[in-house]
């Protein structure tokens, strides 16, 4: 499985940004998808992730300004981002789960910068 993220960049404090991210490969109809996020110095944590169960979940820190469109389909899942605040400046990374005789798999993107200026 790969996974290809896009459509980061640098931009102003308040602006929108929109990332994405296509998976190839063996994929299961049952898997999860969605976005994490690297800031400097600190650890990876989730953004918003689309699950298996076709739920949505986000970070508190996100609500309301991000949202996780999903083709299914295209094995595509998106990152629209809104209201950019400089806290958002991370790496983002696509991440794919799936479940396969009992184990998990994990895959990652080769993530990709936002910078967010004040």
């Amino acid at each position: 499985v790969q996974l290809q993220a896009s459509g980061g960049g640098l931009v102003q404090a308040g602006g929108s940004l929109r990332l994405s991210c296509a998976a190839s490969g063996s994929i299961f109809s049952t898997n999860a998808m969605g976005w994490y996020r690297q800031a400097p110095g600190k650890q990876r944590e989730m953004v918003a992730v689309f699950t298996s169960g076709g739920r949505t979940n986000y970070a508190d820190s996100v609500k309301g300004r991000f949202t996780i469109p999903r083709d299914v389909a295209k094995n595509t899942v998106d990152l629209e981002i809104n209201n950019l605040k400089p806290e958002d400046t991370a790496v983002y990374y696509c991440n794919l789960n799936q479940l396969r005789l009992g184990v998990l798999y994990s895959y990652w993107g080769q993530g990709t910068l936002v910078t967010v200026s004040s």
